[in-house]
């Protein structure tokens, strides 16, 4: 029997067009793996060449299938910089699939250097605003690429929408969104009756919430996506001139996360009320955030509104974001896009179209 075709051998017939460093195993991590492994033959190559997660690092030739397993069997803590795993014979990208703001710190440093960073973190471009402007010079002045279409929307095209109306004249006057899937699947389910603690009960085991719900029920997370929202359309807003209204109410901010879940039973009382106000009015309530140009000011909020059923924003289903843009040519109404906004698979989906996106534009350039 013929010996089985090695990945590495395999990638070896085809034109390697990139070198990546993946920063991030958990799910989204994962799913980019596989998607790598499982790329057609015909594909060009992306040679896999780091892997790290918190405590790990892997610097080598890495069959994406094997990454995980090998990662799992590095038993010295080695915290290398993945930017040294990279030949310079190839286009080198660094994806980000962590959580980590001490990642999202070195974003800019590595654009810098050369590399394209291609991101599902919004601890980047959605935390303060000198962060950001390191990362637009960095990319600028290196003429890297910054990957991001993964930070809001899951990979819809919300930011690159944003951009192209900028690019052809339009300037962005209104921004209304419903940015997080967590968020939407909660408020589509919860119907008044039974406890809105049971329903985030279910959201967390299904993988829609963070691990800790206060996360999404604070707001932050929704704060963040519209910072780098704004940010491209050309706001240059701080974060505190986001208003937030935070879900948790200050009994729960404390409790231990081992405790969480008994203690959730807080939230019941004031969603009820706030949907029995919702519902006697004919709404429906939903978690929105909205930027609008007022007067010449910029006003931004994220928060709980009660919606007219038929509100664009009211519209979706599941974990569906939507997201309703105003400018010069879509004034008198809004562009619409919706679709998943949530999801290992569709984010990790969004993070391999960035860096074929680049890979292809640096071959043009080149």
């Amino acid at each position: 029997m013929a010996a089985p075709v090695r990945i590495e051998a395999a990638a070896e017939r085809r034109a390697v067009v990139a070198e990546v460093a993946l920063l991030g195993v958990g799910n989204v991590g994962a799913a980019f793996l596989e998607r790598i492994a499982r790329r057609d033959e015909a594909s060009p190559a992306l040679r896999l060449v780091h892997v790290a997660d918190s405590r790990r690092a892997l610097s080598d030739d890495i069959a994406p299938a094997d990454a995980r397993q090998r990662l799992a069997r590095v038993t010295s803590l080695p915290h290398a910089d993945p930017a040294v795993a990279f030949d310079g014979a190839y286009p080198a990208f660094v994806v980000d699939a962590t959580g980590s703001d001490a990642v999202a710190a070195r974003h800019a440093d590595w654009l810098a250097r050369g590399v394209h960073v291609v991101t599902a973190s919004k601890l980047g471009q959605g935390a303060a605003l000198s962060r950001w402007r390191r990362i637009e010079a960095a990319r600028r002045s290196a003429r890297t690429h910054y990957g991001d279409s993964a930070t809001v929307g899951a990979g819809l095209p919300l930011l690159r929408s944003l951009r192209a109306l900028r690019d052809g004249g339009d300037a962005i006057s209104g921004i209304a969104g419903v940015l997080s899937g967590s968020m939407a699947w909660l408020f589509a389910q919860y119907d008044g009756r039974r406890p809105f603690s049971g329903f985030v009960r279910r959201a967390r085991a299904a993988g829609y919430t963070e691990p800790d719900p206060r996360e999404d029920l604070s707001g932050e997370d929704v704060r963040r996506k519209l910072l780098i929202l704004a940010r491209a359309a050309g706001f240059a807003l701080e974060v505190e001139e986001v208003e937030v209204e935070s879900l948790v109410p200050r009994e729960l901010a404390d409790v231990p996360l081992p405790a969480l879940d008994a203690a959730l039973e807080v939230l019941d009382a004031p969603l009820r009320a706030r949907f029995a106000d919702a519902y006697r009015r004919g709404k429906r309530l939903c978690h929105v955030a909205r930027l609008a140009v007022v007067d010449g000011r910029v006003r931004a909020r994220v928060g709980l509104e009660s919606l007219a059923p038929d509100d664009p924003l009211a519209a979706g289903q599941g974990t569906d974001n939507r997201v309703a843009l105003r400018c010069g040519r879509y004034d008198a109404q809004p562009l619409v896009i919706q679709g998943p906004g949530a999801g290992a698979d569709v984010t990790a989906a969004a993070l391999l179209d960035d860096v074929l996106a680049i890979t292809r534009d640096d071959r043009r350039a080149g």
